[in-house]
């Protein structure tokens, strides 16, 4: 069976969560459409993949920023920020994640990729398989994601995330 669900809003209001300071926003640069972002960069995702995947909290050190944290997802309460952000998130994604089993993801290449100074923006399409109470599924969606460039690499600022189709 496949269900298609149509992007919610949860992109656009990442985005405007997420926005920065207005000085940086009055020389962002245009998205480069061959742009894709470096190793370093995807880093953090890979790590905050990881962790969706197995709830190992080893994979959340280094990847998210130090403050200023937002994040939007399919999961009460929906939109995470403020202090304590990313502790009730995780908390929260392993509650989400209470049956599924055999997690893995697959990232697309990604989708206008800008940068401006020590901040970038980037979409990424993403696929998640595996089981959910026995029965296997298939995830299609995409993040939009935030990087800040902090004194020891790339970290998360913000992401939302977007289901844009499931197959069971």
């Amino acid at each position: 069976m496949v269900k298609l669900v149509h992007l919610p809003a949860a992109i656009a209001l990442c985005l405007c969560l997420c926005a920065v300071d207005p000085a940086v926003a009055a020389t962002a640069a245009q998205p480069d459409a061959a742009a894709q972002p470096d190793a370093a960069m995807v880093l953090p995702i890979r790590r905050l993949a990881d962790f969706i995947r197995s709830g190992d909290d080893r994979y959340l050190k280094d990847t998210f920023a130090d403050r200023d944290v937002t994040i939007i997802e399919n999961f009460a309460p929906y939109a995470f920020g403020g202090p304590g952000a990313v502790t009730l998130w995780a908390r929260n994604m392993r509650m989400h994640l209470a049956g599924q089993t055999s997690l893995s993801y697959r990232f697309g290449p990604a989708i206008d990729f800008s940068r401006t100074g020590s901040t970038v923006y980037f979409s990424l399409p993403t696929t998640w398989r595996g089981f959910d109470h026995g029965k296997a599924f298939e995830e299609q969606g995409g993040w939009a994601f935030v990087l800040v460039k902090q004194p020891k690499g790339w970290r998360i600022r913000g992401y939302g995330w977007a289901v844009v189709e499931t197959k069971e």
